[in-house]
């Protein structure tokens, strides 16, 4: 099989030559430099857990390239972890770095003219960052996953990240022993790997297989697993073969696969940061699909089949060894669009086909699954016009309809400081704002946090949350508007509450409102200022001028 590739230029061109030249001194022969060239995206560091085996899951893909007839060049791209990187920039770094890994890959790829690319997915922004380029550049795409952590043991119970999280909250609110925090967070991790939970990482893995972007059977999976390294010999042979095909994201990226993919995320209960992500794959793919419109149709649909943790008890490596994300759309499959085009070449159906349950304890089927209510919900009022989230989880909730004074902060710090000084009290909505994509910038605020410590404050069950903030998709916990949109940062409507004002959450009408008449509205509203711009340098700077809003996926780019 032969086509025209893209990279390759006529023998004794300025191209050809100082190419040939540079590859010559590789120890590329000049026969090869004919063969595609494939980039193999590698967001390796040392600085996490996430990344710090993916050099070895590169060398694999680099052989099985070779063996399949083409080129590896092995590219690099920021890597961004939550936990360390969001040290800075108030937390700033964590989202914005999604979009400088998408420029990353342009530059290489894009500029190189490779004529393919396999994406290392490991941490929960480098996966929509990779797709994000995907989308964008539209040459020939496949994902691998890199598999998850294994989680350990302390005083013997099972103890990972989330529980660390949590715990970090609880000890600073003076409900846990410091000595029993440092003991946790000394076993939560045994190896390399994302989170081990279903938070945005495991979530965005399950999305790629879901949107026909990754292998079949191929999510989750442990890391460094054989299981992991089969996939990734078997998309070193798959990748070449894309690219003679010249099946492309763009092929595959269409509104029926962002549906697939919305419902098996509402299916397992998936992070609320997924609804973003995925927003921003359509809007760089050019595919016009509204996946916020779809989570909001579909929420009440697709009942929730699978509960790993935080959702439910199970572990991630109960849900792999019950078939993971195949057989959880082998259960879904009346719902989905089994005619979507995967990167086999072939349709979802005919990926499914054969497909089965492990056990259908942990993957339930639909007609008894493990709740009918959504595990996600959509709100929209005047609190917010476009959408607020809420991750409601599996658990029937007493209270459904939430209604109380609003108390005020514009960081994480100051609402920590009002729950351990006692003035966040029972009956108060905490509002957390100035912590949108431009607010930020990039989300950062620490809004996990502020619900972390008020669950260990004892008041979950007590106080509501709002914010315009974006929460760790390992949050499960109390009643928590996030993401709501337009933001605080714009003069959306949670700029303009004022302490002691009353807020309305109810889940039953799917509202978020701010009960003050529509004058006073508009008078707060003509004497708003805006806040000081914050992280004024450097690449947040650059971020805040130019990110657009959550509907379009909080991209850099204008919406085609």
């Amino acid at each position: 099989m032969t086509r025209k590739l893209r990279s390759n230029f006529p023998r004794g061109s300025y191209l050809w030559a100082v190419r040939n030249a540079q590859w010559q001194a590789l120890g590329i022969p000049e026969d090869d430099c004919e063969k595609p060239k494939i980039a193999i995206v590698n967001s390796s560091s040392s600085l996490a857990a996430c990344f710090a085996h993916l050099d070895g899951v590169a060398a694999v893909v680099k052989e099985a390239i070779r063996a399949a007839g083409a080129v590896p060049f092995e590219i690099r791209t920021a890597a961004p972890s939550d936990f360390v990187i969001g040290a800075g920039g108030r937390g700033g770094y964590i989202l914005s770095t999604r979009d400088l890994v998408t420029n990353d890959i342009e530059v290489a790829v894009e500029g190189a003219q490779l004529d393919g690319m396999i994406c290392l997915t490991s941490c929960d922004k480098t996966v929509p960052g990779q797709m994000m380029a995907a989308g964008r550049l539209n040459v020939p795409t496949l994902m691998l996953a890199c598999g998850y952590q294994p989680s350990g043991e302390y005083e013997g119970e099972h103890v990972d990240i989330e529980d660390v999280f949590v715990g970090a909250m609880h000890a600073q609110m003076g409900h846990m022993p410091m000595d029993r925090l440092i003991g946790m967070s000394r076993n939560a991790i045994r190896g390399p790997g994302v989170c081990s939970g279903m938070g945005t990482a495991n979530s965005m893995h399950i999305c790629c297989e879901a949107l026909g972007m990754a292998l079949p059977g191929t999510t989750p999976v442990a890391a460094n697993s054989e299981a992991m390294f089969d996939a990734a010999r078997r998309a070193g042979q798959r990748i070449v073969e894309m690219v003679w095909e010249d099946l492309k994201p763009r092929d595959i990226l269409k509104p029926a696969a962002f549906a697939n993919a919305v419902k098996t995320i509402l299916s397992v209960g998936g992070s609320v940061n997924s609804i973003k992500h995925l927003q921003a794959v359509a809007t760089e793919a050019g595919c016009g699909a509204d996946v916020y419109g779809m989570f909001e149709r579909f929420s009440h649909e697709v009942p929730v089949l699978a509960a790993v943790r935080p959702v439910g008890h199970h572990v991630i490596e109960t849900f792999e060894a019950a078939g993971g994300a195949r057989a959880l759309m082998k259960q879904l499959e009346p719902l989905l669009d089994t005619g979507a085009l995967t990167v086999t070449g072939r349709t979802l159906g005919e990926n499914l086909a054969g497909a089965r349950v492990d056990d259908p304890e942990v993957i339930r089927p639909i007609d008894d699954p493990i709740a009918r209510k959504p595990a996600i919900m959509m709100l929209r009022g005047s609190l917010a016009p476009e959408y607020g989230i809420v991750k409601t989880g599996i658990v029937e909730r007493k209270t459904r309809r939430f209604s109380g004074p609003a108390i005020c902060f514009a960081t994480s710090d100051a609402a920590i400081a009002a729950l351990q000084s006692g003035d966040i009290r029972p009956g108060h909505v905490v509002v957390m704002r100035g912590a949108g994509v431009c607010g930020g910038p990039g989300m950062g605020g620490g809004s996990s946090k502020v619900v972390f410590a008020i669950d260990g404050a004892g008041l979950g069950d007590q106080v509501a949350l709002i914010t315009d903030g974006h929460l760790s998709g390992l949050v499960c916990k109390g009643l928590v508007v996030a993401e709501v949109s337009p933001e605080g940062a714009v003069c959306g409507p949670l700029a303009l509450v004022q302490d002691g004002d009353t807020i309305v959450i109810d889940l039953d009408t799917q509202r978020c409102d701010l009960e003050v008449d529509e004058a006073e509205t508009a008078r707060r509203r003509a004497a708003w200022t805006p806040a000081p711009k914050l992280c004024d340098t450097g690449w947040l700077q650059l971020y805040r001028r130019n990110v657009g809003p959550l509907t379009q996926g909080a991209v850099l780019v204008e919406p085609r």
